[in-house]
């Protein structure tokens, strides 16, 4: 999926912010657009404020400074009941005394909508979750990926311009979870809303995501499509915080056109590509899976240190191999199991050679 550019946005935040208990600032001046049939996620650890920015949208919320337009119209004083924004929570919070189809049903009664229109959209909006036939039945009849997909049901029967979904798939087991990732895909390019997602979980967001904001303390680092967000992170916390990354702490020692020049304790000078206001202290990383492992020097053009395995993780379809050179400091590769084997291709205690392409090095500079 690409990241949307340009165009109107649905939703506009702008230099919003929001204080708790006087001095606790759980948002700290965010701005951000997000636009019409995106899926977009908010992504951070616990704690960063991504869930009170979603409640801030649905209205839970006030903001303490700022604005949230949505069309334009702004929303401060604006109810969530009188939004057309919906939200799916992190516990699903069916009523366990209503049938799937009450459940379904329950906002579309609330507003007194008319019966006959009431079932057909309870049929359609169950149909859209693969879960036709099932309105007779209570919740308690169902598993946790289809009590899931009843709230999904039931906030979207209301036809919202914004779904919300709050850690929606956090209770589900991993095969589970999986599955329901590729579902809200697959959703929301059938129904054509805006979906927001917030999660802490960096795999699901690189997988459904049209774009990505990644929130640390109340602020948003970096707002980036999956791809963009994972090779080019804009600052040290994104580039940890996403995926795995080698962090090695340098000094620049030359500029010549495109290049750079950069002191790394362990490794000497290494000649980068260039970025835009890199000097004195800066930071170089590269990913495990951007690393070679090799028994023979793997000669010039490459960035390259010997070391020794001291860990193996075997994942079945990758393992994660730990190297530490003569300093003490450890990195990590990741290598593909290709074949079909149950000796390990490397072991504690082998020596190797670490190496990667100076063109997949980051280097960065907060």
């Amino acid at each position: 999926m690409s990241a949307r550019g340009g165009g109107k946005p649905i939703i506009s935040i702008r230099e919003v912010s929001k204080v708790f208990a006087g001095s606790v600032k759980a948002v700290d001046d965010v701005s951000l657009d997000i636009y019409e049939g995106e899926f977009f996620a908010l992504l951070g650890p616990s704690g960063c404020g991504k869930t009170t920015l979603l409640r801030m949208l649905a209205g839970f919320e006030i903001p303490s400074l700022g604005q949230i337009l949505l069309d334009d119209r702004e929303l401060d004083g604006v109810p969530p009941n009188r939004r057309p924004i919906n939200m799916v929570f992190q516990s699903y919070a069916v009523f366990p005394h209503m049938s799937v189809f009450d459940n379904v049903a329950y906002g579309l009664k609330i507003t007194r909508v008319d019966k006959a229109e009431i079932a057909t959209r309870v049929d359609e909006a169950l149909e859209l979750v693969k879960l036709g036939g099932f309105g007779g039945r209570r919740p308690d009849q169902l598993s946790g990926g289809q009590r899931q997909r009843v709230a999904l049901a039931r906030a979207l029967v209301k036809r919202p311009r914004v779904l919300l979904l709050d850690e929606p798939l956090s209770a589900l087991d991993a095969k589970l979870r999986e599955a329901m990732q590729l579902e809200l895909v697959r959703l929301r390019e059938t129904v054509g809303i805006t979906f927001v997602i917030v999660t802490h979980d960096q795999n699901e967001a690189l997988s459904m995501a049209n774009r990505i904001a990644v929130m640390e303390s109340g602020k948003v680092r970096q707002v980036a499509g999956p791809a963009e967000l994972y090779e080019f992170p804009n600052c040290r916390f994104v580039a940890d915080f996403i995926g795995k990354m080698n962090l090695f702490e340098g000094r620049v020692t030359g500029l010549a056109g495109n290049q750079i020049t950069v002191r790394v304790a362990g490794l000497g000078e290494v000649t980068l590509p260039a970025v835009d206001g890199a000097e004195g202290e800066v930071g170089i990383a590269v990913r495990p899976e951007k690393l070679r492992l090799g028994r023979d020097d793997p000669g010039t053009g490459r960035i390259a240190f010997r070391g020794r395995v001291t860990e193996v993780a075997y994942y079945g379809d990758t393992s994660n191999v730990f190297i530490t050179d003569d300093a003490g400091r450890a990195v990590s590769a990741n290598i593909q199991n290709e074949a079909r084997r149950t000796a390990p291709q490397v072991s504690v205690g082998d020596d190797l050679w670490c190496s990667w392409d100076p063109r997949d090095t980051l280097v960065l500079i907060a």
